[in-house]
């Protein structure tokens, strides 16, 4: 254990956060950056005095449980949560669970593609990031509770048609074969083990898919939405993969001079209103 040096990374890490991250009031007088050591102690569930001692370099070795609590309350990637481990002495374990945490850089080039769709999903399918362009296309996702931005959740058991997509069996699979990597990547998150058994016991589709045991999901590489407004747009689809982050961006533009093109265009000027159609 360097003691030395998890002290300073906590304290570099700490300094960071401001208390607005995390959910806490600013508050007068604060004096120093970021968050304090008591409030880190209370995001953490550990005593103030135990974390104080931690910056100090004076405290015994922290356990394993104490140093997950510590990743999550500095809200560490997964790349500083192992070395977290590492000055600690202790070898990171698997990962908690896929991570939502999306990079301010990443979701600023989703707002400066104007005439692309744009999502961030997670390791699960939850759409955790979007610009307006998806939300018109797709659907306001900020309307909607976390349970109901899943993807494939929603696929298998609300809609198998989902933005009335005429790739609904292609995505299928490929979501499918997607999950069961994923659930060998993260054995013991409680959200993916959740996911799964929802998926297994509630959709007799899943489970026919699971049972081949395929890892290789197949790219989509054009879909066809029915929108509701606009009628149908097709869109060629393309995937950037966030390896740090496990998580992938779904880009979604037409070809240009088509009449979806058109229709992206039409769509990235009324965003999510709703058009009013003569009766």
């Amino acid at each position: 254990m360097n003691r030395q040096e998890l002290a300073g990374f906590l304290r570099g890490r700490r300094e960071r956060i401001t208390p607005a991250d995390v959910g806490l009031p600013a508050g007068p007088r604060r004096r120093t950056p970021g968050l304090r050591r008591e409030e880190v102690a209370q995001l953490a569930y550990i005593s103030t005095e135990y974390y104080t001692r931690l910056e100090q370099a004076r405290a015994p070795h922290p356990s394993r449980e104490v140093l997950g609590q510590l990743a999550r309350a500095l809200r560490l990637s997964d790349a500083e949560r192992d070395h977290l481990h590492h000055l600690a002495g202790t070898p990171p374990g698997p990962s908690a669970g896929p991570s939502r945490e999306v990079r301010a850089s990443l979701v600023d080039l989703l707002n400066r593609l104007p005439e692309a769709a744009a999502v961030v999903v997670s390791a699960t399918y939850e759409v955790i990031a979007w610009n307006g362009l998806a939300a018109a296309l797709l659907e306001d996702f900020s309307a909607l509770p976390r349970r109901d931005r899943n993807l494939v959740r929603r696929h298998f058991l609300v809609d198998s048609r989902l933005y009335g997509a005429s790739d609904a069996e292609e995505f299928a699979r490929s979501a499918a074969h997607h999950l069961r990597a994923v659930a060998a990547r993260y054995p013991d998150a409680p959200e993916v083990k959740a996911l799964l058994n929802e998926l297994l016991t509630s959709s007799p589709e899943f489970a026919r898919l699971w049972a081949t045991h395929e890892v290789a999901a197949c790219p989509i590489l054009c879909r066809t939405f029915d929108h509701p407004q606009v009628g149908p747009v097709s869109v060629n689809c393309d995937v950037l993969d966030i390896t740090d982050r496990d998580q992938r961006v779904f880009l979604y533009t037409a070809t240009p001079g088509t009449p979806s093109a058109e229709a992206m265009r039409l769509l990235s000027v009324i965003g999510t209103q709703k058009m009013d159609v003569p009766g």
